[in-house]
């Protein structure tokens, strides 16, 4: 996924409007509704591009519930989760941020990049977290306890954030949480036909092309190419673009600027399409 540098990236829509695809890999919608019946907030832990977001959506449409989903970055401020004070039609009022409406109405509250917001923007939504499931907006003097139907699902790249920022123990241990892995090679084929709409032999080159890069170590790169880059490649094929192009501009050329490294991956797309 790219990484938004924008303060908040938050979107609200009513479920069930459009259904998202999902393919079940494990237990992760079972062990999903039970968190959302035993009111815990989960974690989910998995590569860039794996379905973590699609996985949410998808639940957020089984359980009729909405959703607000807001992208974490350094920038992002308590102020931008919480909401603060504007001045509008000539007088200042207070303007709910994204996470206040998820607890005033219950929504599924889903934090992207959770690791990546600022330690003060992580403790402001802690009693969120426990038993208390609870907003305190000092601004407004306001308690909130979440509605009913609330959830607070938080999503991070654990390879990704070795080289940056890791998670607290005070803030994983408030979570019931579940790894993500790009899914096996029949099921990762199955997904990216129904996503890109690709003939089933042009997904199966391109999930086996994929496959033979994630296995290649000595790339040094520094993230697997993601059932993501897969599917916008078979979207390029299916209407029309060369199937070895498509995958230089989808694939190798999203993974790396390194010469070296784009003439290797290259030669397999050549190999393998």
């Amino acid at each position: 996924m790219i990484r938004q540098k924008s303060n908040v990236i938050q979107s609200t829509g009513m479920a069930n409007q459009s259904e998202p695809y999902y393919y079940e890999c494990g237990n992760e919608c079972t062990l999903f509704r039970h968190a959302y019946e035993s009111r815990l907030p989960l974690l989910i832990k998995g590569p860039t591009g794996c379905g973590k977001t699609r996985f949410v959506e998808y639940m957020a449409s089984e359980l009729g519930r909405s959703l607000v989903t807001i992208s974490c970055n350094e920038d992002t401020t308590v102020s931008d989760l919480l909401g603060r004070h504007l001045f509008i039609g000539g007088e200042t009022r207070w303007v709910d941020g994204p996470v206040t409406r998820a607890v005033r109405e219950g929504s599924i509250l889903y934090l992207d990049e959770f690791a990546e917001a600022r330690s003060d923007t992580l403790v402001a939504i802690h009693a969120l977290s426990d038993h208390r499931r609870c907003l305190y907006l000092d601004r407004t003097g306001e308690e909130l306890h979440a509605a009913d139907g609330f959830m607070l699902v938080v999503t991070y790249n654990p390879g990704y954030q070795r080289s940056l920022k890791e998670l607290k123990p005070s803030t994983r241990q408030r979570f019931v949480a579940t790894t993500f892995d790009y899914p096996a090679e029949d099921k990762e084929i199955e997904i990216v036909c129904h996503e890109s709409q690709v003939e089933s032999a042009i997904s199966k080159k391109l999930v086996k092309l994929v496959n033979r890069i994630r296995e290649l170590k000595n790339l040094n790169l520094m993230e697997a190419p993601s059932t993501r880059l897969i599917i916008a490649s078979g979207q390029l094929i299916a209407r029309g673009f060369p199937a070895r192009q498509a995958a230089r501009a989808a694939i190798s050329q999203s993974l790396s600027d390194d010469d070296e490294v784009l003439n290797a991956l290259d030669q397999l797309i050549d190999l393998s399409l």
